[in-house]
């Protein structure tokens, strides 16, 4: 059984830097004019950071955190003292998917923003509308007015081997447009989402990075700088990113409806313990049905509670999310093979998840 996202819970740091304030659909195929359109053979860092950084810009968030108050003498009616809102600010990292202005971020850098204000490479500073928010990928989508943005594409996402070299480029501690070098550490990171299976980086990734790109040596893009491990709120050399295709799945979504549609089956699902684990007969793990929806597809299907989820298409399951990433991403029509355990005896059941749309997050 996994144990890392227990064991990473109380460290984990969202990469966005908290400041006091001072008072046209992305193409399928990656088009000509796009900054890592020709990323085709191993380039330099200094190559790379010139042709994709353009397509990189810094965000601000700034939200009120209380309004404007009057303070009266009551019996009076005296006005006594005026209190400006309080606001505050946020600063995260974006980049540009689109030449018509989309921009790809973490939800997690918007908070509870009413404005939104992105500041480009070449210091302009933009009012930016939020498309749509995904709270369970931690991906949102920001539109610019304008044209001929430089920006990477999606097709250009890369899935390079552990130990391949990576570049991420963001706005640390809101510095503006930074670089760092690492490598690719491991995949299948499982830090408290059960939606996302993350890439670890050692590339330094710090507050204020969330929402940037880390690219490969061609110019592709690896995944979007999510969180952190710390122990102090430093780099540490322990990075998490979004995988580009889920990035680009979820996006695409949010530009089309402002909303993401996942497979569900109609199940509470939950971890075992290693107790559990023994006594059921799944040494190894697995996920264990805890309800039913009454006529959901998994209710349909003939599975009972106390199952025991241990393989999903012949693939083993170590924990919950396991089971909930496969089923969120299965396609209109798909059918899942289930083994489950049942009373100690393997028993195979065919799911066929039905689709559902989340709630809009337009704020």
């Amino acid at each position: 059984m996994k144990q890392a996202g227990a064991a990473l819970a109380g460290l984990l740091v969202l990469a966005a830097c908290e400041r006091p304030a001072e008072t046209k659909l992305p193409q399928a195929d990656a088009p000509s004019n796009a900054a890592n359109a020709p990323a085709l053979a191993p380039a330099s860092f200094p190559e790379v950071y010139e042709r994709v950084s353009p397509a990189v810009v810094s965000i601000y968030s700034v939200a009120t955190e209380a309004p404007a108050a009057v303070i009266y003498d009551t019996p009076f009616g005296r006005v006594l003292e005026r209190r400006p809102p309080v606001r505050s600010m946020s600063s995260g990292s974006g980049f540009f998917i689109s030449a018509e202005g989309h921009i790809v971020t973490n939800d997690h850098v918007l908070g509870q923003a009413q404005e939104v204000v992105v500041v480009t490479t070449d210091e302009r500073k933009l009012r930016a509308r939020v498309v749509g928010r995904d709270p369970a990928t931690d991906l949102a989508v920001l539109k610019v007015d304008g044209e001929d943005f430089p920006f990477v594409s999606f097709s250009r996402a890369a899935n390079p081997r552990v130990g391949e070299a990576v570049i991420a480029i963001g706005n640390p501690f809101g510095l503006g447009t930074t670089a760092t070098s690492g490598i690719v550490s491991a995949y299948g990171r499982n830090i408290g989402s059960a939606y996302v299976d993350f890439v670890q980086l050692d590339a330094p990734i710090n507050q204020g990075n969330s929402g940037g790109p880390t690219f490969n040596a061609q110019g592709e893009v690896v995944g979007v700088n999510s969180a952190i491990f710390s122990p102090t709120g430093g780099n540490v050399g322990i990075g998490f990113a979004i995988p580009a295709a889920l990035a680009r799945e979820v996006t695409d979504q949010l530009i089309r409806t402002g909303r993401v549609e996942r497979g569900f089956i109609g199940a509470g699902i939950g971890d075992l313990n290693p107790a559990q684990a023994q006594a059921l007969g799944a040494p190894e793990g697995g996920a264990v049905i805890a309800s039913l929806a009454p006529g959901g597809p998994a209710a349909d299907a003939g599975l009972r509670p106390g199952d025991v989820i241990v393989q999903v298409d012949g693939e083993a399951i170590g924990e919950a999310a396991d089971v909930i990433r496969r089923v969120s991403g299965a396609e209109a029509g798909a059918r899942l093979r289930l083994r489950v355990l049942r009373g100690g005896r393997p028993v195979d059941v065919t799911v066929a998840p039905e689709r559902r749309a989340s709630p809009p997050q337009v704020r």
